[in-house]
């Protein structure tokens, strides 16, 4: 269900990846996380900006999303899951530098709980890395609370946030 925003000619559509946005998707995933490729792991940045075979396995595993903008481009993406214990997760947001602040990011976050409430989640996790101030406070805004659960994610520590849905 693509969600337009024509209004602010900025984002066009939020839709479903397809195997054809695998460069544009890694693209995304590789500008929006270089700031940050000093304080990760050389493991734990592969994994956070994927190589073409893990994006296609996320592919077949997970919901992704994309945001496209009004001229085409992809500006931003996030996957999301339904795990075996039957909550939500979401992984792999990231919105191209240029564009954040536009309302992007809380545009994929909407999309991809809707998905998951649609799929009958009732709470939803994500992980982030210390790094990343910025997306702990934005999760933090949108609903998310740390969990208190911290793993290690390719010798950084991995905070969980988790989010109870309204059904």
């Amino acid at each position: 269900m693509p969600a337009s925003d024509e209004g602010r000619g900025r984002l066009n559509v939020i839709r479903r990846a397809t195997p054809a946005d695998a460069s544009a998707v890694l693209e995304c995933l590789r500008i929006a996380f270089e700031p940050y490729r000093v304080s990760y792991t050389s493991e734990a940045f592969v994994d956070t900006v994927l190589t073409p075979e893990t994006f296609a396995q996320r592919l077949n595993s997970m919901c992704v999303l994309i945001a496209v903008s009004a001229d085409g481009d992809i500006i931003g993406t996030i996957a999301s899951t339904v795990t075996d214990e039957g909550e939500g997760h979401l992984r792999g947001m990231a919105v191209r530098p240029e564009r954040q602040g536009r309302g992007i990011a809380q545009r994929l976050l909407q999309s991809a709980e809707d998905e998951l409430a649609a799929r009958n989640c009732t709470r939803i996790t994500l992980d982030t890395t210390e790094p990343l101030l910025r997306a702990a406070r934005f999760y933090e805004k949108s609903g998310y609370r740390r969990s208190g659960r911290t793993t290690n994610f390719f010798g950084m520590p991995l905070h969980e946030y988790v989010k109870d849905c309204i059904g």
